[in-house]
Formats: structure tokens, C-alpha cells, sequence
């Protein structure tokens, strides 16, 4: 079995993989804080709701093996879009980037990806208990 068919370890995936695009948008926004006219890009809130209606609507199909075809609709891995966002200021140059907001979304955007790899390897350490041979000890 593969830890991909276990929703949890699924849904984790696809937040951790959510949380490094967003890293990754962040970056290049700092990058490009003194480029003139730049406007900075975010991406839209992760939401497990929607990703849980995606993998298992009501009365829906689940794809339980890689080899299994998607329902209508369905998606496979992370799949998000930067879209642009204006900040709070913008300078002479049409430059929109903020850098103390840009490190405030990156600092929560760390946090929340520590706490995601935190909870995949409590998950983890569960399963290995479950799979453990009764009186084997530690």
C-alpha cells in the first residue's frame, strides 16, 4: 500500500506542496521589490473542504489506485495558480511590493508547512505502531 492512498497522507501532500508554491511566490515577489511596476502575486487560500470534496464528493468516485481512472473533475497532485494582489503600498515606480508584509506571509507560510511536516510524521510514527508486533517491544 502507498502512503499517497491514505487520504490524510494525501491531503498533507497536497498542503505541503501548496505551502512551498507559496514560498516560492513569495520569493520571487521579494525578488522583484525594486523592479519598477511590478505588482506582487499570492495564491488563493488552501482549503481542505474543497479538497475533500474534490477526492470524495457525496456519492462521488474515488480514484484508490494510481492506475485508476479521475472522476470528472478531479486532479491529481498541486495544482494552484498565482494571481496578482495589490499590497498595501505602492511606490513611485508602480512597484507594489511590501517587503514587511512579504516576510509576515512568509514567516506564516513556515509555520504552517513545519506544522504540516510535524503532523505527517505523527501520522507516521501511528501507523508504524499499528504495523508493530504485539510484545516486540520499543
Amino acid at each position: 500500500m502507498d502512503l499517497a492512498d491514505i487520504p490524510i497522507f494525501s491531503m498533507l501532500r497536497s498542503r505541503m506542496g501548496y505551502l512551498s508554491e507559496k514560498q516560492r511566490v513569495i520569493s520571487e515577489n521579494v525578488a522583484n521589490a525594486s523592479t519598477p511596476g511590478y505588482t506582487p502575486h499570492d495564491l488563493k487560500a488552501f482549503s481542505f473542504q474543497a479538497k475533500l470534496q474534490a477526492v470524495a464528493g457525496p456519492g462521488s468516485m474515488v480514484a484508490t489506485e494510481a492506475g485508476h481512472m479521475l472522476p470528472p473533475g478531479a486532479k491529481r497532485g498541486v495544482n494552484v495558480k498565482p494571481v496578482k494582489a495589490k499590497d498595501s503600498e505602492t511606490t513611485m515606480d508602480g512597484n507594489s511590493v511590501v517587503l514587511e508584509e512579504e516576510m509576515m506571509k512568509l514567516t506564516d507560510a513556515r509555520m504552517d508547512y513545519d506544522a504540516a511536516v510535524s503532523f505527517y510524521q505523527k501520522s507516521l510514527d501511528i501507523l508504524k505502531l499499528a504495523m508493530r508486533r504485539p510484545g516486540s517491544g520499543a
